[in-house]
């Protein structure tokens, strides 16, 4: 199964016919793409499963469809086990950017981690997931699929945000505060980390009155 946000709003690929009921099930022969997209954007359509019964045409399918810009991201831990976020366009967000040319997605990953947020000494623990993203640039819908990997760095040196990509902030974050970052960010972030981290407190879930 695989989640392509549009905006915060996820279209599921998936082998499966049913998902959920609310969702609209639309067989991959059948589907326009850029129509759910637009209905997606214009608020018309919340819940779409769009499914085959071989998952390897799920990704292709969306590598034909839309021009596919390559990204590598870091989900950054220090020896306090504190998160290395960002802040850009009024969320909170991780470290990623585009894969340049020659590159790998790990060296494309570390190298905008370390453009992003000046931190130092980055060691690559293990590749975590991919995400996939639909963005509008000048007019024409593009999917980005951005490669995650944790890493961890000891550097205690000041952070400096790259200004030049809108970024405001670059903070380490411990586990209680990530929890609140995470609440002001992007759906599609919020699934590279640890399902701990995405569990609010009790007294959340207790009814006002």
């Amino acid at each position: 199964m695989y989640k392509v946000f549009v905006k915060d709003i996820p279209i599921i690929l998936s082998t499966e016919k049913k998902v959920g009921k609310q969702y609209t099930s639309i067989p991959l022969k059948e589907v326009e793409f850029k129509n759910v997209i637009d209905k997606i954007n214009n608020g018309e359509l919340l819940y779409v499963n769009i499914y085959h019964k071989n998952e390897e045409k799920l990704e292709q399918f969306l590598r034909k469809k839309l021009p596919v810009v390559e990204a590598g991201g870091g989900l950054v831990f220090n020896k306090k086990k504190e998160v290395l976020f960002i802040y850009r366009n009024s969320k909170w967000d991780l470290p990623k950017g585009k894969k340049e040319k020659g590159e790998t997605h790990e060296e494309a990953a570390v190298r905008e981690t370390i453009e992003e947020t000046g931190v130092q000494n980055l060691e690559v623990r293990h590749f975590i997931t991919k995400t996939y993203h639909i963005f509008q640039r000048n007019d024409k819908f593009k999917l980005k699929i951005t490669y995650w990997y944790e890493m961890y760095s000891d550097y205690q040196g000041p952070l400096i945000p790259q200004a030049a990509e809108g970024i405001k902030k670059a903070k380490w974050k411990n586990f209680e505060q990530s929890q609140k970052a995470l609440q002001d960010s992007y759906e599609n972030i919020k699934i590279i980390f640890p399902k701990e981290y995405l569990i609010t407190h009790p007294n959340d879930r207790i009814p006002k009155v």
